[in-house]
């Protein structure tokens, strides 16, 4: 397909109040926001004002910050999507559930249900959970290791995809792997979309391969063009390879703005948001990002080569290798001592940040869509509600008058709009 012809996809990754550490201390934020649901419809509304693609909730079951820092997820995903769609009317909604620590019947059937309540618009976030704490929520003394994480993935995405199947035509579903025993059907029925669209969030080799089989939208973590058209032609290839039309796979890396009227005003826009956030705190997570002690991390020296050199050791390495790679990427190509790659990431980990304004955030998602290394973005605003408010305002008819983006909602599911397929009868029995 030309790029002439293709349009953005952009969703709103909802971060509590904002991808910013220091989001919650803005005037429109109450110490409450993170587990208020009037806070989190008021932002859907937003979005939807926008036209924007979907409302994306990240998820996993533990804490995934310090909370006396910042404000970290609380609410359980499936419920919080229950509001928005009562509070919206075409907004997608896709919510983050892990194939480590679910039974894929009860998700399918959770997951079904809120599709089919709201009209068709809901999708699912799959990952596979790579947090030392979530495992021990779940009684394990570590987190299964990668390979074991995926092939579990793979045959989880398998179940759950032949039972909304069965929804549809009604033939019960027969499934007998390594992990799981299943025959029987679903209660609940098929939407109007048929089966919720599959989005999923994981850089490692095999999430990568994962995606391309199975995904409809990759939400991946990078900070460079070279990077994200590398992994963009990768996925693509993958689902080529696997029979698949690679148009049916959107890649949505995740994009975090910081926007104001000039760029000096968004520079202090983003110094205020920094001025109550520990400086441990960057150090910190990306300490835990890169797998090293803090010790071996001197703020006025570049990353050690050795993390340089390669990738980790999968013994010992258990967290994210998308964000891994994203971030030695980046050190790598600019030689940036500790302390300068830590401004770069501005607290979000592996994701790529625009602080400027309206047109230079514009300028940003055009170079990528247009460079084939994106099809769209998972936005980060820096704060909810401004920061999403401004990008509705100032950034979305900068896009539609560069016929990038629409004016008004044309299709009434996440799939539809998405422009991907459902699968033949039969197709999710096999996978």
């Amino acid at each position: 397909m030309s790029s002439s012809r293709r349009q953005l996809v952009l969703n709103v990754n909802v971060l509590d109040v904002g991808i910013a550490p220091g989001a919650w201390t803005l005037d429109d934020v109450h110490a409450h926001s993170f587990v208020d649901l009037d806070h989190f419809t008021a932002v859907a509304r937003i979005a939807e004002r926008g036209t924007l693609d979907a409302f994306f909730l990240a998820d996993g079951p533990g804490f995934w910050e310090n909370p006396r820092v910042k404000p970290t997820r609380a609410l359980e995903p499936s419920v919080i999507l229950a509001a928005v769609a009562t509070a919206t009317e075409n907004l997608g909604l896709i919510g983050t559930a892990s194939t480590t620590f679910n039974d894929p019947r009860d998700l399918a059937e959770r997951f079904l249900s809120l599709d089919y309540l709201s009209g068709g618009r809901v999708g699912w976030n799959v990952v596979t959970t790579y947090s030392p704490t979530a495992a021990a929520n779940f009684g394990f003394d570590q987190i299964p290791d990668r390979d074991y994480r995926y092939r579990r993935a793979e045959a989880f995405v398998g179940v759950v995809t032949a039972l909304w199947e069965s929804a549809r035509s009604g033939v019960p579903v027969s499934h007998h792997s390594e992990f799981f025993d299943v025959d029987g059907v679903l209660r609940a029925p098929a939407s109007e979309q048929g089966q919720p669209p599959l989005v999923q969030a994981g850089g490692s080799p095999a999430g990568r391969e994962l995606a391309g089989r199975t995904a409809h939208g990759v939400f991946s973590a990078e900070l460079t063009l070279d990077s994200a058209r590398r992994h963009y032609k990768h996925v693509k290839d993958v689902a080529r390879a696997a029979g698949r039309n690679p148009d049916d796979v959107k890649i949505l890396p995740g994009l975090i703005t910081v926007i104001g009227s000039t760029e000096a005003e968004a520079v202090a826009r983003h110094e205020q948001l920094r001025e109550h956030v520990p400086a441990r705190f960057g150090w910190d997570r990306l300490s835990l990002t890169l797998g090293v002690p803090l010790a071996d991390l001197d703020l006025d020296r570049p990353i050690p080569q050795s993390l340089l050199d390669g990738p980790p050791d999968p013994a010992t390495f258990s967290g994210s290798l998308g964000f891994r790679e994203s971030v030695v990427g980046l050190a790598r190509e600019r030689n940036l001592t500790v302390a300068q790659l830590l401004r770069e990431l501005n607290g979000g980990g592996g994701h790529r940040a625009v602080i400027g304004t309206p047109e230079q955030v514009a300028d940003t998602i055009e170079a990528w869509f247009r460079a084939e290394a994106a099809d769209g973005f998972n936005l980060m605003p820096d704060a909810f509600p401004s920061g999403l408010d401004t990008f509705v305002d100032e950034v979305v008819p900068l896009l539609r008058k560069r016929g990038l983006f629409r004016h008004e909602y044309a299709e009434t599911t996440l799939r539809d709009r998405f422009a991907v397929p459902l699968p033949e009868y039969g197709a999710a029995q096999s996978a």
